[in-house]
């Protein structure tokens, strides 16, 4: 009973968009996810994805993909990643997993759960406001982020257990540099984060990667993990 995390996994079975215009290491990228969590993940693993899962722009849309992901081996919790369009109230993500027959994934929003010895936490994070093309409308999306952190950590604080927190957006600065995300989870005591959003630019300076003030940051984009998922 193991718990890996990969995010980014940009799934298009419903609509039309390929990925390999992104790159070689995108060409038949599904049928690497598929190959790669059926040799790794057994039915009693967690798959934590923190964001990026479907290219659907609806809902009803994205049955296809959330219906691959449901066939895989063991439980799913994902968040919101900027691509996720998408994305709607839980209660109408609740009734469309109900209506296709969706058992095995739950939603990390304003939440948390508890997988093993750990608690997971997270939300989608933002650009941060000192990024060259950030707008006033970036601080504000950003300050959302933060309160939806805040509350997911919150909601861990009775379970006695290390946190797993993942974001979808890096949680440090443009630079490198530690912001109000690395600074709420150093005062929540978050133990291990993991984030994507990431493609290319790995080692770019405002990718942490390794232990940064007591926590492991881990960088689990699909294509930067050939889209084999990482064991926590």
């Amino acid at each position: 009973m193991s718990i890996y995390a990969i995010s980014d996994l940009h799934l298009s079975l419903g609509t039309d968009k390929p990925m390999d215009i992104f790159g070689p290491m995108w060409e038949g990228y599904t049928e690497k996810i598929k190959d790669s969590w059926k040799n790794a993940i057994n039915e009693d693993d967690t798959v934590f994805i923190p964001g990026d899962i479907s290219w659907a722009m609806r809902i009803q849309d994205a049955e296809k993909d959330f219906l691959f992901l449901d066939e895989l081996p063991g439980r799913k919790i994902i968040c919101k990643g900027n691509h996720d369009y998408w994305w709607n109230s839980l209660k109408k993500i609740h009734e469309m997993f109900h209506l296709w027959g969706v058992t095995t994934v739950d939603i990390l929003h304003n939440n948390s759960f508890e997988v093993e010895d750990y608690v997971i936490c997270g939300t989608r994070g933002w650009k941060h406001p000192d990024s060259p093309d950030a707008t006033e409308q970036d601080q504000k999306v950003y300050d959302r982020e933060l309160n939806r952190l805040i509350l997911s950590l919150e909601s861990a604080k009775s379970i006695n257990k290390p946190i797993l927190c993942g974001l979808h957006y890096p949680p440090f600065g443009p630079s490198g540099v530690e912001t109000e995300f690395t600074r709420v989870m150093e005062k929540y005591g978050v133990k291990i984060c993991v984030y994507g959003h990431i493609h290319k630019n790995f080692d770019n300076a405002g990718i942490v990667r390794g232990t940064y003030n007591g926590i492991l940051y881990q960088l689990v984009s699909g294509d930067y993990l050939q889209f084999k998922p990482s064991i926590i």
